[in-house]
């Protein structure tokens, strides 16, 4: 058993405004976001599954075209290779899960 704590690992910003932690298991990447009201994420697209999980503020995400104000509680869950993009409506918390792992997320 692998027993993490959220507070014991080191933040990093990807991007301007974009703050992670990353937790690996065999097959997954949970990736913890501290994100910067008005902070943007370039469109792009990965061979991994992806469930956006809104902890707390809002986000505005755009999946293959298609644009949604997403909330805490919400979720979407966007398919593998499909372009997607967003936005910081405000500051917010965004837990993300990728299958299979994100190699290029590890250190």
């Amino acid at each position: 058993m692998k027993q993490v704590h959220l507070d014991n690992l080191p933040e990093k910003e990807l991007l301007p405004g974009l703050h992670v932690k990353f937790v690996h298991s065999e097959k997954m990447t949970f990736a913890y976001w501290n994100i910067d009201a008005g902070a943007d994420l370039p469109s792009h697209r990965h061979p991994h599954e992806q469930v956006v999980n809104m902890l707390s503020g809002q986000f505005e995400l755009t999946v293959d075209g298609v644009r949604k104000t997403l909330r805490p509680g919400e979720m979407v869950i966007i398919p593998p290779d499909t372009e997607h993009s967003g936005k910081a409506v405000s500051a917010c918390r965004v837990l993300d899960v990728f299958c299979p792992v994100r190699e290029d997320y590890r250190e």
